[in-house]
């Protein structure tokens, strides 16, 4: 909807000028009275090219069909701007942008915590959970967190990671091998790729 006000400069004409709030932001366009060109490459609302014309008479005939001037190409010689109701058109580039969100998938990055000396029944309880995980499509970090006197024997943790990538690798290829960083050794295992 157009909505115009009117202020009067003594022994002037009226100057029309439209309620626009600053629209310049990264995604969005310039309009009506943001475009500072003097001409512009005017193009009406059902992509006709109706010349080269000044800015200011661009803007009145948007007005006059209850429309916005768009520029939808500042960098042409003159830039192009296109009538259009500008309010419709963020609406459809925002629901496409939301389509092309959902379609998107997102990879989480989920921990396990393992220890050197693990029983048979967690390590299994722990292998089930990590492979629901990497069939959902999330990354994996398992990591083990050395006690006291364990960190003499690191070489069970790293045996009992192996084992778990092992368990794993229909599902998934080694991102990262096992690496101890002070206390704490952590690999990473990445879901495979769809081949279809």
């Amino acid at each position: 909807m157009c909505i115009r006000t009117f202020s009067f400069i003594p022994g002037g004409d009226p100057i029309i000028r439209r309620n626009s709030k600053k629209r310049q932001q990264k995604n969005e366009g310039i309009v009506n009275e943001d475009i500072r060109a003097r001409e512009v490459m005017a193009i009406d609302e059902n992509g006709e090219k109706l010349g080269e014309m000044n800015t200011d008479t661009a803007l009145e005939a948007a007005y006059d069909r209850d429309l916005d001037l768009v520029l939808v190409a500042p960098k042409a010689k003159p830039p192009v701007a296109r009538f259009m109701d500008y309010n419709k058109y963020r609406y459809e580039q925002q629901k496409k942008a939301k389509e092309a969100k959902k379609k998107q998938k997102v990879m989480q990055l989920k921990e396990l915590r393992l220890s050197p000396k693990i029983e048979k029944h967690d390590f299994d309880t722990k292998l089930r959970k990590g492979r629901e995980f990497l069939s959902k499509g999330d990354k994996l970090k398992i990591s083990i967190r050395f006690r006291g006197r364990e960190m003499a024997h690191t070489d069970q943790g790293r045996e009992v990671m192996e084992q778990f990538a092992e368990q794993c690798k229909d599902l998934a290829d080694i991102e990262s091998r096992p690496k101890q960083e002070g206390r704490v050794m952590a690999m990473t295992l990445l879901p495979k790729k769809d081949k279809n």
